[in-house]
């Protein structure tokens, strides 16, 4: 085969991840250890199975060369494919939740897949679930390969041929439990599979994110209506036809809070920076070392990078929004902030900055005004609409001084004013600055009174 015909040596780097024992988690009586699988070069554990399921595609011929490949991912699947499918020369379309971390969408788009973003609130049999729209659009263009990760048989087998017997071998032949999620349930399956044969005294250990029904399955042999749950890649409202629920030993539970605290513990205590998954793993393995009275050897995985979630997971002021990091309560206005100038997480400019600038700190910041500062005080407030009827006419005054376009007509409210002044504001169509005496705290919008109310749901 001559070089023009080959794929990239990059394919060759799947697999043979290492292994690392955590030592700064309180691991109960166990040796917790963490198979780095955000060393494959797709950054995931989903790179084994996205290699194995186009392989086993070509081999039987459902596959043919410039074929086009579908798939419905809640994302590391999808980067697995679009890996081998860009290496291949495979047209790729894939269907995702609108769950999904931007940065997974821009790593997708950048390796050539096509992206259909569909709805992540409704279940198997709605038109709009994701899995439905990959399995129509297969049936919609001639010579299709859609992937199925859920029911295809290469996704558990790449594990039990692969995965399994490179962790055994790395860990000396001594496992006792390994802890592992249910997305697809190819990885649980097939680790399952076989450490039942090659190490029957291997527990398999269920991590479940609260709202998904595995663990209850596990654990109670039925199960309530499913809830909805922000961790990507693990939990289902489903039993996929690739999970085998009969090698479970145990289930654990874990929450939002617990999973994304947990991956976030594991960058500032170990220097790992994992997924969303990964918190959700580590903290049922923990969990379960917790809960021994003997010593036991534990593994478990940092199933992709955290690289993809720095706008979320790994973003203080997204934690606070959303509610998954403790808040200072004040019983004032603070409780709807979640930036303080007063410690340094406004975003601002100066008057004398050019408008190019203050374009700029919005589009980073993702922010759609600016307070003008002066030293310590408010001076004006630039919004994107100001800078829209500054610039429209000649784009060349973005050059211009930020003092040329700003509002300096302020509204300020002090930090005890009641919320019915605050909506009087936004109804006024204005932002609220807001002030402890003579001292700027930071700024108040729509979207902050809308997450502060979110908040407060039971």
């Amino acid at each position: 085969m001559n070089a023009s015909t080959k794929g990239p040596a990059i394919l060759s780097m799947i697999g043979n991840t290492p292994i690392i024992r955590l030592t700064r988690f309180d691991t109960g009586p166990c040796e917790l250890y963490l198979k780095l699988e955000n060393q494959n070069p797709g950054g995931s554990i989903k790179d084994r199975i996205g290699l194995r399921m186009i392989e086993a595609a070509e081999a039987d011929g459902r596959l043919k060369p410039g074929g086009t490949v579908i798939e419905a991912t809640a994302g590391n699947t999808g980067l697995g494919l679009a890996l081998v499918c860009a290496a291949k020369g495979y047209r790729l379309i894939l269907v995702i939740p609108d769950k999904m971390a931007v940065e997974k969408i821009n790593h997708l788009r950048a390796l050539g897949a096509e992206i259909h973003i569909t709805r992540s609130d409704v279940g198997k049999g709605h038109p709009a679930y994701y899995q439905d729209i990959a399995e129509r659009l297969a049936g919609e263009i001639p010579g299709a390969f859609y992937v199925n990760q859920f029911a295809n048989p290469a996704n558990p087998q790449a594990h039990a041929d692969w995965t399994g017997p490179e962790m055994l071998q790395q860990m000396g032949g001594d496992i006792d439990a390994v802890v592992v999620g249910v997305g697809s349930g190819g990885t649980f399956t097939g680790l399952g599979r076989f450490f039942a044969a090659a190490s029957p005294k291997t527990q398999m250990v269920i991590a479940d994110p609260a709202g998904s029904i595995i663990a209850d399955l596990v654990n109670k042999g039925t199960h309530g209506e499913p809830g909805s749950w922000v961790v990507e890649g693990v939990g289902e409202d489903f039993v996929p036809p690739n999970c085998d629920l009969q090698h479970a030993r145990a289930a654990y539970t874990v929450t939002d809070t617990e999973s994304l605290n947990a991956a976030r513990d594991l960058l500032r205590k170990e220097g790992i920076l994992a997924g969303s998954s990964s918190g959700t793993l580590l903290a049922a393995a923990l969990k379960y070392c917790r809960d021994q009275t003997e010593r036991k050897r534990v593994i478990t995985f940092v199933c992709d990078t955290g690289n993809k979630y720095l706008s979320k997971m790994f973003n203080d002021a997204w934690m606070e929004d959303q509610g998954f990091t403790p808040r200072d309560r004040h019983n004032d206005l603070r409780d709807l902030m979640t930036r303080r100038y007063d410690k340094g997480q406004v975003v601002t400019v100066g008057p004398e900055d050019t408008l190019l600038t203050a374009y700029k700190r919005m589009r980073i910041s993702d922010v759609s005004q600016l307070p003008v500062m002066e030293g310590a005080r408010v001076i004006g407030i630039l919004d994107e609409s100001d800078l829209l009827l500054h610039v429209e006419k000649d784009p060349a005054r973005f050059r211009d001084k930020v003092y040329t376009a700003m509002v300096n007509r302020l509204e300020t409210l002090p930090v005890t004013a009641p919320m019915a002044e605050l909506t009087r504001l936004f109804d006024r169509n204005l932002v609220a600055i807001i002030m402890d005496g003579d001292r700027f705290l930071g700024l108040l919008t729509r979207v902050d009174m809308l997450n502060h109310l979110r908040r407060q749901m039971k």
